[in-house]
């Protein structure tokens, strides 16, 4: 009995030492991007993600909790603009603040995620004419934790989180649109 207990602490040992290897050899910095082409100016775009209360029209995560509760503070969009956000295991907590614009082609926001996992990262919108559309990138970055890494052993964040972004990004391009 006491040689099946120690094979399977080796092998659990082996499971764990392989787990966290594969998570050293993660890259320190994580970046998602997904780009579409609206056909409407970058000043309409612009618009709706330079002022959160108008977040709801389109955020990919607005839906995932009707009942989450939501705060306004600083300005009321542009720079300083704050959105913080309290919701079910699907949004968990945070706060977003807009830390720097150049209007109409650039808004760079302050993530900061509390729960389910705590992470501080950067978001950034960047629009671009082009002729009758507009290219809008949206990027979010941020320095991985170990625990970051280790969940991205199992968990591929790019395809997790990018399926949130190309909807965030169909949903405007819907609204603006019209």
């Amino acid at each position: 009995m006491f040689e099946v207990i120690a094979i399977i602490a080796v092998v659990i040992a082996i499971a764990i030492a392989v787990v966290l290897i594969l998570a050293i050899s993660k890259p320190d910095i994580f970046r998602i991007q997904r780009v579409a082409t609206i056909k409407a100016p970058a000043e309409s775009i612009f618009a709706l993600i330079n002022d959160f209360h108008r977040w709801g029209s389109w955020s990919p995560w607005e839906s995932k909790d009707p009942a989450m509760k939501r705060t306004f503070s600083g300005a009321e969009s542009g720079k300083g603009a704050v959105y913080a956000w309290d919701g079910n295991k699907n949004v968990g907590s945070g706060r977003m603040e807009i830390l720097d614009i150049s209007a109409p082609s650039k808004i760079v926001i302050k993530l900061d995620f509390f729960t389910p996992f705590e992470g501080h990262n950067t978001a950034e919108f960047t629009m671009l004419p082009q002729g009758d559309a507009t290219n809008i990138t949206w990027v979010m970055y941020g320095s991985a934790s170990l625990m970051s890494k280790v969940m991205q052993v199992f968990i591929n964040l790019d395809n997790m989180i990018g399926k949130d972004f190309e909807t965030g990004l169909a949903n405007l391009k819907r609204v603006t649109e019209k």
